[in-house]
């Protein structure tokens, strides 16, 4: 089983957040998971639900602030063991191009 999220925290602030993503970001070092960072979030592999969601309270955990924002969208895969990097691979091959563009 492969479990795949989109992760996103962030304190809720007007000055740069930089800081505060990178902690949350290195929280995530701790646990059994792989994970990238993106401009509008991080995507996380687990093997089970359970280690992807202790992952995730401590990335929360770890930002600073009065208030702090966190989006979870999770793909729960119960019967696969399919990567993060093969849903992008599968759509790159359809495309027969990478899936990106430099503008």
């Amino acid at each position: 089983m492969t479990v795949v999220a989109l992760l996103s925290v962030a304190p809720v602030t007007e000055d740069s957040m930089a800081s505060e993503v990178a902690k949350a970001v290195a929280a995530l070092d701790d646990f059994d998971v792989s994970y990238e960072t993106n401009p509008m979030g991080t995507v996380i592999e687990a093997d089970d639900i359970d280690t992807l969601l202790e992952a995730v309270a401590a990335s929360h955990k770890a930002v600073d602030g009065d208030r702090v924002s966190t989006f979870l969208k999770v793909d729960d895969k119960r019967t696969s063991t399919k990567s993060a990097r093969s849903k992008v691979d599968r759509v790159e091959e359809e495309l027969g191009r990478e899936a990106r563009k430099e503008r």
